[in-house]
């Protein structure tokens, strides 16, 4: 059955603590749960989020989604500002809701910054915990951000922009999406941290990557480059000729249910 209301997950420790809100479903115990890792200023209950939700429900598989902190339902009280968010916080989060609401094979869907955070996770815990990678079946990802902070944040600004978010420590980025939102200087340089790209690997699993021809935001050559990036022949690239960076679409949405449904 899919709760309504949130529970909450403490995640790290003194100044750094946090609560972040979560969302679970039970499935009938059959093949591997779903961890939901929605993108940057996006939430558990989005279009895409509650659209997966319904259809786990409807198929019995367990669905565990999450806000990372300073989003959703994590954004007030002890949940931490947005501005204070940074990849490591999310990353960490992340790997705490794995690690303590999961068990058994998982698959791992991230849209966006989602994919991102997914990747990371695959790649610390196989060097960090093998048998917890163990556990991860499959990523699916959609339109994957990777590297997101600095490919397509710091290199896409102007000089003008680079200066106030170094001089300043926040920039307000104006958004298609809604009010102008913060980029910080902590975001940009602990993202360097966890970059992924640059260097080949082996995921060991499949990866099924869902990326829009015409997304402004995440282009789709990102994700070719990414398909070079992996090896071992696991990852596999769909393309949606006419589709853009959300993927809501109803069409789209089955898409996805596709592919999770052929990893699980």
């Amino acid at each position: 059955m899919t709760q309504t209301q949130p529970q909450f997950l403490d995640v790290g420790e003194g100044a750094a603590s946090r609560r972040i809100a979560y969302l679970q479903q039970q499935g009938d115990g059959k093949g591997a749960g779903l961890v939901w890792l929605q993108g940057f200023k996006s939430d558990m209950i989005s279009t895409k989020a509650a659209a997966l939700s319904e259809w786990a429900e409807g198929q019995q598989i367990a669905l565990t989604r999450f806000d990372y902190s300073g989003h959703g339902q994590s954004a007030s009280g002890a949940g931490g500002r947005f501005e204070d968010g940074t990849l490591g916080r999310w990353i960490e989060e992340a790997r705490a809701v794995f690690d303590q609401l999961t068990s058994g094979p998982q698959v791992l869907i991230g849209s966006s910054m989602g994919g991102a955070i997914a990747l990371a996770l695959l790649k610390r815990l196989m060097v960090e915990h093998p048998a917890a990678a163990a556990r991860i079946k499959a990523l699916v990802l959609v339109a994957p951000a990777w590297d997101m902070t600095e490919e397509l944040m710091w290199k896409a600004f102007p000089e003008p922009v680079r200066r106030e978010v170094m001089d300043n420590g926040v920039w307000m980025r104006p958004s298609q999406y809604g009010d102008p939102y913060p980029i910080t200087r902590a975001l940009i340089e602990d993202g360097r941290r966890h970059l992924i790209g640059g260097q080949r690997w082996n995921p060991g699993r499949p990866i099924a990557i869902l990326h829009g021809r015409l997304d402004p935001d995440v282009p789709f050559a990102h994700s070719e480059t990414l398909m070079r990036n992996l090896d071992g022949g696991w990852a596999h690239l769909v393309e949606v000729p006419d589709g853009e960076h959300r993927l809501s679409r109803p069409e789209d949405i089955a898409l996805l249910f596709e592919l999770v449904a052929d990893v699980r």
